[in-house]
């Protein structure tokens, strides 16, 4: 039976993990006869499920991804099976137990519907990094997972309820396998700063042996904590910022602090403080590095109060000369917001908003 990857330019980073698993599989841009394997974000789901429910191939359908691993339930409306969360070890299995006519029941880690029943497995551990390519180095690339899971719990977050509250890291050894294969090298970390370390504390000392055994590998560039990775503001130190200086070739840091209000901070369960975002980009300015600061506007408990402090943050970062990302709340299956809806967003915040993205000064998607 053969095996085909649905691709698209939105899952690569997911592909290139995940292909170099499944023996002689391919990438089509179509529903194949066979076994097809979609992994997507619940941006894509109407897209997709379009796609699946219209296609006449003689197919059997599996999902993975942020959407299928967080609703479950929706997913089997329109795929044969569901991969719940990490698909290192359970794609592999599941694909192998189809092709050999096995009892699906004994993968652990999916489910699938049996008498008109959702079934789920039992679930699986988290995975160990290391034992799993980044990509392959001769197929579909993308950047080095360097650490995976969360401490925080976000309530807007998917993160930590896919992947773990517990920070799991590659090793230094097995990261260098892969960065041997760039010039440049790009990281994926929900915070590269906590390389090392259980995402609460930072602990630079590891941080400071990764950069400093990648940059021993002679003429490499190093893009640290900027996209596709991010860092939180708390660990914006001298001494972080200071180990972006001696050993990376960014000049620009990706600075998640969501929101100008104190209020929501505390709401969202972010973990930092309105004073932690103001710090942060003020030591990156004196360190000579440009912070890139995301926000989040439109969350369920919002006033036009608190969107206001946010716009005067995003006023206060662009007049110093940063750089800001914009976005509306998506709800996200498996996240406390699953089903609520966003705030509208004021006229007066989008007025500020859309002059500010006129001048260049903030880009993203926020109504």
């Amino acid at each position: 039976m053969d095996v085909h990857f649905r691709w698209n330019k939105k899952n690569t980073y997911s592909l290139a993990v995940l292909a170099p698993l499944i023996s002689q599989s391919d990438f089509v841009r179509e529903p194949m006869g066979g076994i097809m394997m979609y992994s997507f974000s619940t941006s894509q789901r109407d897209e997709i499920y379009s796609e699946v429910d219209s296609s006449e191939t003689d197919s059997i359908y599996i999902a993975g991804g942020p959407h299928p691993s967080g609703a479950v339930e929706d997913a089997l409306k329109h795929f044969d099976y569901v991969v719940i969360g990490e698909g290192e070890e359970t794609l592999p299995e599941l694909v192998s137990t189809i092709q050999s006519g096995g009892d699906v029941s004994a993968v652990r880690g999916i489910a699938y519907v049996e008498n008109g029943e959702v079934v789920r497995t039992p679930a699986r551990p988290h995975a160990n990094l290391d034992k799993f390519p980044c990509f392959n180095p001769d197929g579909l690339r993308g950047p080095i997972e360097i650490s995976r899971g969360c401490p925080w719990r976000c309530k807007y977050c998917q993160t930590p309820r896919l992947f773990g509250s517990k920070v799991r890291h590659r090793s230094i050894d097995a990261i260098v396998k892969f960065a041997k294969q760039y010039d440049d090298l790009r990281f994926t970390s929900s915070n590269a700063f906590a390389y090392g370390g259980n995402g609460i504390k930072p602990e630079f000392d590891k941080v400071e042996k990764l950069l400093s055994t990648l940059a021993a590998l002679g003429d490499k560039k190093i893009y640290f904590g900027t996209f596709p990775s991010e860092v939180r503001p708390e660990f914006i130190t001298d001494k972080s910022l200071e180990l972006i200086n001696q050993y990376c070739t960014n000049k620009t840091l990706s600075l998640g602090a969501q929101s100008g209000s104190e209020r929501i901070l505390k709401t969202i369960m972010r973990g930092h403080t309105t004073s932690d975002v103001i710090d942060s980009v003020e030591r990156c300015f004196s360190h000579g590095i440009v912070p890139a600061v995301d926000f989040i506007i439109g969350f369920p408990e919002e006033s036009e109060e608190d969107q206001m402090l946010t716009v005067d943050m995003i006023k206060w970062i662009s007049q110093k000369g940063g750089k800001v990302r914009a976005h509306y709340l998506t709800p996200l299956p498996s996240t406390p917001y699953e089903n609520t809806h966003p705030s509208p967003v004021s006229k007066e915040v989008n007025r500020v908003l859309g002059r500010l993205a006129q001048k260049g000064k903030v880009t993203g998607s926020w109504e």
